[in-house]
Order: structure tokens, then C-alpha cells, then sequence
């Protein structure tokens, strides 16, 4: 997975297309943080949690452990 350095043009006020939704599907599965993804589309950050409920996409981390569970 390639990062650019430029940041993307502005998609605000665009339709979403089925390619933006497999790039949040994606990005998600490697944890990626909202923000960045959201940079990554040209969105705000609002605008990818907003479609990812909508598409019934988690973005929650999935490999951190929970607060307060270190081992001693």
C-alpha cells in the first residue's frame, strides 16, 4: 500500500462511489485511523464515519487490547 505525500484533491459534496467504499473497506481492515483515511478520500473525517455506518463498516481497531488489561 502506497501513501502519497500530496494531498488528495477535495471530493466534498460528491457523490460516493463504489471505490471509495472499498477503499474505507480496506483501509479499516489495516487499522488505518479515521483521519487518515479520511485524508486519503478528500473527505472530512465526519463524512467517513458517516458512510462507513451506513455501509455497516467497523472502525473500530481490531488488534489493540483493551485500557487497562496490562498483564502485571
Amino acid at each position: 500500500m502506497t501513501v502519497s505525500k500530496t494531498k488528495p484533491k477535495s471530493n466534498k459534496g460528491k457523490e460516493w462511489t463504489p471505490a471509495d467504499v472499498k477503499k474505507i473497506k480496506e483501509l479499516t481492515k489495516h487499522n488505518t485511523p479515521t483521519g487518515l483515511i479520511a485524508w486519503q478520500l478528500g473527505r472530512t473525517p465526519d463524512a467517513v464515519r458517516s458512510k462507513a455506518s451506513n455501509e455497516g463498516i467497523s472502525l473500530k481497531p481490531t488488534n489493540k487490547s483493551p485500557y487497562n488489561r496490562r498483564k502485571k
